[in-house]
């Protein structure tokens, strides 16, 4: 029998050494549970970026791969395929010569999305490989807006005032807030903020932890806008009394994206947070979170550990449930049984268990935590740690034989001690249970784009001690690539507490946190500010960004 295209990447992986037969093993089993593309299977489960895969199919198809960032598209080129038609396919044009059309795609198997191009263009389409992320992004960049923001907004305020509501009426306050959604996502925001005032309402987008100003949007339109999220949140939309939580999902392309919507009532009416959640990338390879080597290493070897409690910390938003899917991603496989229990569950995790909190139905944490260690796991995940029960059922979990990975706020790893004394558990359980703490904070980076050099602040270089005072130090200094912030993107810095012999014997002393700390720091730990430091003294970031945001855990 013939090998099939599926089965040839999977080799091609292999041969390059880009996946490991167990990573392989994993993909082909979710392949097969839900029908599919091997290739989207494994950038989601993050063994494979998009760049990786597209290079490797484009070889196996036989065409060439192509970088999109620095190619000029001619306009008439653009306008032989509708904007439309190019983001649903996920194809851009790039040259035409003669009757041959030069098309990039991010599937170059779709034989209907060519037949297509074809029938419209008239013409033969020659195919590149591109991965879809960077096709999409070029498409944002070679259309532009259709229409200005302008024009959307007049068009949602004569449907608002008028008498009718037929379907034409309702598509512009629909197209209003799409167009914010959707410049939410290409901005690369995590929330979005829609704030009655008292004479407008002002739109804000959170990109790289910081609140970033909007359009501000008359107050004509505030309640066809609130209405028209409450119908996709599928909340009340007669309420407006009292908050209202929802959810849905708004597709972009072909990334889907999970959209938790917040309803609260105030002076000028209600406002509406969005908090948008790109499923492809909560699952990253464990080599992707970016720690450093040594770190990397021990948390590695704690993960395959046969039992004993893991915990993540940090404050919210910080990356801890990507830490931990990550972390179950990596140690995954058909020789364990994993069960979760999550509030929400984010992302579906092939060959896992996953239990959704419902506390309306009496299923809480602790509840569904006694019931998973009925069901025989080895690996069991618990989205938060959040009271006593919860916390003495994992560290008696841990104690028989189960490997426990939660997460909990505290500020720095020898914290979550006394945080989870305050929950009932004594030094003697902590030091037999726990194995690691990992704590984590995101901070944001230099563009590449536009970094150059800088000088910090006396004030900066005076906090360093004085072997700390030389780097490169690097600022952005803002671009069109980067919103003019001179910022683009965030990463994690990290610090691990690993409980050592001499670690667990000054916990269960009941020995000052001071102490700990110090012992655990003569034997290899480091901080969250090291961690910082080092990327400032790199150029990934400013010294002052790196004292912001750890500068109290040095």
């Amino acid at each position: 029998m013939a090998e099939t295209p599926r089965m040839m990447l999977g080799e091609r992986l292999l041969k390059r050494g880009v996946l490991s037969e167990r990573q392989l093993e994993l993909a082909v089993r979710e392949q097969k549970r839900t029908g599919a593309m091997l290739g989207e299977i494994l950038t989601q489960l993050g063994l494979v970026t998009p760049q990786t895969l597209s290079a490797v199919l484009a070889e196996q198809g036989g065409v060439s791969y192509v970088d999109l960032a620095d190619l000029d598209i001619p306009g008439e080129v653009l306008a032989m395929l509708p904007e439309t038609m190019a983001r649903r396919l996920v194809v851009l044009p790039l040259s035409r010569t003669g009757n041959e059309l030069l098309l990039v795609m991010g599937n170059i198997y779709d034989i209907e999305a060519i037949s297509e191009v074809e029938g419209l263009t008239r013409t033969r389409v020659k195919v590149k490989g591109a991965a879809e992320d960077d096709i999409l992004a070029k498409i944002n960049e070679a259309y532009g807006e259709r229409k200005s923001i302008e024009e959307i907004i007049e068009e949602a305020i004569q449907a608002t005032v008028s008498e009718t509501r037929d379907p034409e009426t309702v598509l512009p306050v629909v197209r209003l807030v799409d167009h914010l959604l959707t410049k939410a996502i290409r901005d690369r925001a995590t929330d979005l903020h829609i704030q009655p005032g008292e004479r407008t309402v002002l739109t804000r987008f959170r990109v790289d932890g910081s609140l970033v100003q909007g359009a501000s949007l008359p107050k004509a339109v505030q309640a066809a806008i609130t209405a028209r999220f409450k119908i996709m949140a599928e909340v009340n939309i007669a309420e407006s009394r009292l908050p209202q939580d929802g959810k849905f999902q708004f597709s972009y392309g072909k990334r889907r994206f999970d959209v938790r919507a917040s309803f609260l009532p105030n002076t000028h009416g209600e406002k509406v947070v969005l908090r948008l959640l790109d499923k492809s990338k909560l699952v990253l390879g464990l080599d992707q979170l970016g720690m450093p080597d040594d770190l990397f290493d021990r948390f590695r070897a704690l993960l395959a550990r046969p039992h004993g409690v893991i915990l993540v910390t940090g404050p919210t938003g910080s990356g801890k449930t990507t830490t931990l899917y990550s972390a179950l991603s990596s140690i995954n496989g058909s020789d364990r049984c994993i069960v979760t229990i999550e509030d929400p569950v984010e992302y579906e995790l092939p060959l896992v268990t996953q239990v959704q909190v419902n506390v309306k139905a009496g299923l809480t944490f602790a509840a569904g935590l006694r019931s998973i260690l009925r069901q025989d796991p080895d690996i069991i995940l618990i989205g938060e740690i959040r009271d006593g029960e919860t916390a003495g059922i994992a560290c008696r979990a841990a104690m028989t034989g189960h490997l426990v990975l939660s997460t909990l706020h505290t500020n720095d790893p020898v914290g979550c001690i006394p945080r989870l004394q305050d929950l009932g558990l004594t030094r003697l359980e902590l030091a037999s249970a726990l194995q690691g703490v990992l704590a984590q904070r995101l901070v944001r980076v230099n563009c590449p784009n536009c970094a150059h050099p800088y000088e910090p602040e006396h004030e900066s270089l005076a906090q360093l001690k004085p072997a700390q005072r030389e780097g490169q130090w690097m600022r952005g200094t803002g671009c069109d690539q980067c919103a003019f912030t001179g910022i683009r993107g965030r990463r994690a810095i990290h610090d691990l507490l690993f409980v050592t012999p001499g670690v667990r014997e000054r916990v269960a002393q009941g020995a000052p946190l001071a102490e700990i700390e110090g012992q655990a720091r003569s034997e290899g730990k480091s901080s969250l500010f090291e961690h910082a430091l080092r990327l400032a003294q790199q150029g990934s970031t400013t010294l002052e960004e790196a004292l912001l945001v750890a500068v109290g855990d040095e």
